[in-house]
């Protein structure tokens, strides 16, 4: 890995880029120790961020797509310290909700740097945002509506839009996350050509936007490189209709191995066939990927409680649970999950067994459950474990369901440790209430 991951990761290499900076970091890459120290340091449940990866990552892609406009997907992971590392690293941001919009320029990204991809957006969403946009006219507002179109310029907004199209072709990891065939997202396919003209009477129309889905790979990316050709159809459409785009913005959804035998995405394959399905454009080519960037810089951290043996399993018990990470709960996710106490060379795992885990979480629901029977070392109390993979969609999904404070949060930067988000109290659960 590089420099900025010393301490981090295990096994560092030198000289040669690609292995400097491979195409996925595993579980199995953290380094035992030094995961178990900041545990000791600063509790459990804890995520931790490792600033070097997200990186590594951004500038992976924009290697892949060095023609293009690679934007963050904010969604996946909005902490001060990523947005702001991300920015550094040179993409823009791409945001779904006013909160988002907040958060990206607080982070320091300029008006430009900012797309705020409108679904069905609250009235207050509208109103901060164009607030915002007063302030910062290059910011750029994405539609999935006509009657978007409408409440904007009811509040005088006539800047840069774009207009999110549903090309009728979805993929991702669950169907709960496949939006490109979703009539929930984007103005029907066989309607965008016609809004953007008429929209482009009053409004700064720069570009066409549309999404797959989320954790894209194998045959998936068939159904990504048909959304890619139908948006350069679409694009030259609207080109000769006498409309000049600034960019036609593809999506991100870009997969990441959850499974430690997934192989990772074949990212410059992925970017050669995109730029092949879009054809001859007049305009540039935007992806906007989230997960990609900051999946596998974060880890979970969280102490076992619990060990019952049953006939079937051996029930474990942690202190993380589906308000802590909710992807297995909400997906049926695949998270690899390491014993770090038996790693750690003291004796403590010398003579243990594997065994059919199950661990669970500490929520009053029989989806909490990070895994069911997975072979792992056998659990005792107090280990310490590591689930993988938790950096996209992690602390970003947590809540206090159960009135369970949500975890503290660490990022690693050139070996260093720092505090970016303390740990909620119980105190912090009643401070919103008036009575």
């Amino acid at each position: 890995m590089s420099d900025s991951s010393e301490g981090v990761s295990r096994g560092e290499h030198r000289g040669d880029s690609r292995r400097d900076n491979p195409a996925v970091r595993r579980l199995a890459d953290w380094d035992a120790a030094r995961l178990a120290d900041l545990a000791g340091e600063y509790g459990t449940p804890l995520y931790v961020t490792d600033l070097g990866r997200v990186r590594e990552n951004c500038a992976r892609l924009r290697e892949a797509f060095p023609d293009a406009e690679v934007r963050y997907a904010a969604k996946a992971h909005t902490g001060r310290a990523v947005l702001e590392t991300v920015r550094d690293a040179g993409l823009p941001a791409e945001c779904a909700s006013a909160g988002e919009v907040h958060r990206a320029l607080g982070a320091g990204f300029s008006g430009a740097e900012v797309q705020y991809t409108a679904v069905h957006p609250p009235a207050g969403d509208l109103d901060y945002v164009v607030d915002a946009w007063r302030e910062h006219p290059d910011l750029t507002i994405t539609v999935g509506a006509a009657d978007t179109v409408d409440r904007l310029r009811e509040r005088g907004f006539d800047g840069r839009l774009c207009v999110r199209v549903n090309p009728g072709v979805g993929a991702g990891h669950h169907e709960k996350v496949r939006t490109g065939a979703n009539a929930k997202f984007g103005v029907p396919y066989d309607r965008a050509a016609d809004l953007v003209e008429s929209a482009s009477e009053q409004f700064d129309v720069v570009g066409v936007h549309a999404h797959a889905g989320s954790g894209i790979s194998g045959d998936d990316l068939a159904n990504h490189r048909e959304l890619v050709r139908r948006m350069g159809d679409l694009a030259r459409e609207i080109s000769a209709a006498g409309v000049d785009l600034e960019f036609v913005d593809v999506g991100g959804g870009f997969g990441v191995p959850y499974e430690e035998d997934e192989p990772a995405l074949d990212l410059p394959a992925v970017a050669e066939a995109t730029r092949e399905a879009i054809g001859g454009i007049d305009a540039t080519l935007a992806v906007e990927p989230g997960r990609y960037v900051v999946a596998d810089a974060g880890v979970l951290l969280t102490r076992v409680n619990t060990v019952k043996e049953t006939p079937e399993t051996v029930v474990t018990g942690v202190d993380a649970g589906m308000t802590t990470l909710l992807r297995p709960a909400m997906y049926d996710a695949y998270h690899a999950i390491r014993n770090l106490t038996s790693e750690s060379g003291d004796g403590a795992g010398d003579a243990r067994e594997t065994v059919g885990a199950t661990v669970v979480g500490p929520i009053c629901e029989s989806s909490d459950v990070f895994c069911e029977n997975r072979p792992l070392s056998r659990p005792e109390r107090d280990d310490l474990l590591a689930v993988g993979n938790a950096g996209a969609y992690g602390y970003e999904m947590a809540s206090t369901y159960n009135s369970r404070p949500r975890p503290a949060e660490v990022a690693l930067e050139d070996g260093d440790a720092a505090l970016v988000r303390r740990r909620e109290t119980l105190t912090d659960l009643t401070e919103v209430e008036s009575r």
